[in-house]
């Protein structure tokens, strides 16, 4: 395997569908830029993270991604798990697109597919950005414990195609069955808290769900990680908070707790729900969160 070849993973149900009736086009823009590409199509999920450990540890160097958060998420996880300093290219194809967001990436697959191969064709540096560890998995955009999480469960069992508006459904379906608020002890840098929550979001990134501005604040090239802890709210509050989640103001609100954190830790007396970029972790207690600063090379 030539080192020069540039690397393609390609979700072909990412965007509800659209990464792969875009597949084509993708490949004519690559090749156009005189890019030699060797395309890997993902199977089924956990599939593109094997794919890409395996594809690193046969010699690889340059990977591009083509699909949404879940796809990136799996392509950070095969680059780390390989231990091997690999560059990542984005295409953003999914259906929130959080990570392109936070890295100025354009949104627009195919402006996004020729700024990508210009850069890749002209060798220019990559940029550093921060990556989380979550235990002994890592997040390119953002985790989450407790609401969200469950909120994340039941977006992906929708499969009516509706772009953002999918996470704003599945917020008002899993109100349904109740604001389950589990006592959580966190411990971050110099900071404690003790006491029932709705969540708490570690961002690494401004966004979540496509259309939820959660941490307007983060930069995913600082060096640090955003907590916001959500205190126990009614059905009723959460939905007069909606709007200011979209806008990004709820962080002025008195039910919003942040601070800026390197590590931290959360522990609570029952397995709870959990998600990182998006995808659905197993139920767990205990949770061990720090950033790893500059730690991924973005084409």
């Amino acid at each position: 395997m030539s080192s020069q070849t540039i690397h393609l993973f390609l979700n072909p149900i990412a965007g509800r569908g659209s990464a792969g009736r875009r597949r084509g086009r993708i490949l004519e823009l690559l090749q156009q830029a005189g890019l030699d590409v060797d395309l890997h199509l993902s199977q089924h999920a956990g599939d593109l993270e094997a794919q890409v450990l395996e594809t690193l540890q046969a010699g690889a160097e340059r990977l591009i991604v083509a699909g949404g958060d879940g796809s990136i998420h799996e392509a950070v996880n095969g680059i780390f798990r390989s231990g091997i300093k690999a560059g990542l290219g984005v295409i953003p194809t999914g259906t929130g697109n959080d990570f392109a967001k936070a890295c100025a990436i354009p949104l627009n697959w195919e402006h996004a597919t020729s700024l990508l191969a210009d850069r890749i064709a002209a060798n220019e540096n990559p940029r550093k950005i921060d990556v989380g560890q979550f235990n002994d998995r890592f997040f390119a955009n953002g985790a989450g414990v407790g609401f969200d999480a469950k909120v994340t469960r039941v977006a992906q069992s929708i499969r009516i195609p509706m772009g953002d508006l999918v996470y704003l459904v599945a917020i008002f379906r899993t109100m349904l069955g109740g604001i389950v608020t589990p006592t959580l002890k966190i411990t971050a840098d110099d900071f404690q808290w003790q006491a029932p929550v709705t969540l708490a979001a570690i961002s690494n990134g401004p966004w979540i769900g496509g259309m939820f501005h959660i941490a307007p604040m983060a930069n995913n090239a600082d060096g640090t990680l955003e907590l916001l802890i959500a205190k126990p709210v009614t059905r009723r509050r959460i939905c007069s908070l909606l709007p200011k989640l979209i806008n990004g103001t709820h962080v002025r609100e008195n039910d919003i707790l942040h601070r800026p954190v390197t590590s931290l830790q959360i522990r609570c007396d029952e397995a709870i729900p959990s998600h990182l970029d998006g995808e659905v972790q197993p139920l767990q207690s205990e949770f061990e969160i720090r950033v790893l600063p500059g730690a991924l090379n973005l084409l």
